[in-house]
Parts: C-alpha cells; sequence; structure tokens
C-alpha cells in the first residue's frame, strides 16, 4: 500500500489532484497499513465507527478564493496530530456516514500519496499570511 505511494511536494499539485477526483481526502494517521489493522473510534464514547475518518478537501461552493488557500486550511486544521506520530496522507474511499466532528466516515479506502513536510510548511505558512488563522467570529463580539 504505502510503499506505491509518491508524495505531493505543493499546493498546487495537492490542487491538481483534487481538481482531478484523485485524491478528495486528507487524513492525518500513521498510515494506510496501521489504518487497515483497527476502524476509526470515537475517542469520547469509545464506540468504533463505520469508517476511516478523513478530511474533504473540495472547496465548498460559497468558496471564492484561490482553491490553494482553502487546502492550506485543511492542511493545518488537524496539524496537532503530527505531535502524535500521525503522517498527513491523500486518499480516495466511498464516505458512508459522519463521524463526531461531521467529518466524512470512509470505507474501502484507497491510498493516494503521502503529504511532504514542505507542503504542510507552505500550506502552514500560507494559512497564516493569507487568512485569519484562529479567528472565531464569537471572540469578536466581547
Amino acid at each position: 500500500m504505502a510503499a506505491e505511494m509518491f508524495t505531493v511536494h505543493t499546493l498546487a499539485e495537492l490542487g491538481e489532484l483534487v481538481t482531478l477526483g484523485v485524491a478528495p481526502y486528507l487524513r492525518y494517521s500513521p498510515g494506510p497499513e496501521a489504518d487497515s489493522m483497527h476502524a476509526s473510534t470515537d475517542h469520547e464514547s469509545g464506540l468504533v465507527m463505520p469508517g476511516v475518518s478523513v478530511n474533504p478537501l473540495a472547496a465548498p461552493g460559497w468558496w471564492t478564493l484561490p482553491l490553494e488557500d482553502w487546502l492550506a486550511r485543511r492542511v493545518c486544521q488537524y496539524l496537532r496530530e503530527l505531535r502524535e506520530g500521525a503522517r498527513p496522507w491523500l486518499l480516495s474511499g466511498r464516505p458512508v456516514d459522519f463521524g463526531p466532528d461531521n467529518e466524512p466516515l470512509i470505507v474501502d479506502p484507497r491510498p493516494v500519496a503521502w503529504v511532504s513536510p514542505d507542503l504542510v510548511a507552505e500550506a502552514h505558512e500560507r494559512y497564516h499570511s493569507r487568512l485569519n488563522a484562529g479567528t472565531a467570529i464569537h471572540d469578536q463580539r466581547r
């Protein structure tokens, strides 16, 4: 599985894969082999979920900024997982339900590519330089 995966190095490359529909999802985990050994579990309830939790990469219809801005935001959403030994990788699969954070749960995951540390660094820089990273509207009303 992972041995056949290539590596994506830039947001532009990631954008191409997403636009073509080749890699519609991002996942942070030890990788495809480790994921195939156990199901995703809801950490708060302990319940086993009916699929693998993923982060969708396609921009919604209301998004009018460049696709790379959206992708940078999505890549940065779970960066905390890196500290726990996870690696970002791209995959496709069939959505079957939603997880506790309203993330898609997919079955029949098909690994596509690893996300390079260079892409993560590019995403982090773009996210923080082009968007109001981490800003919540509720904080501004106080």
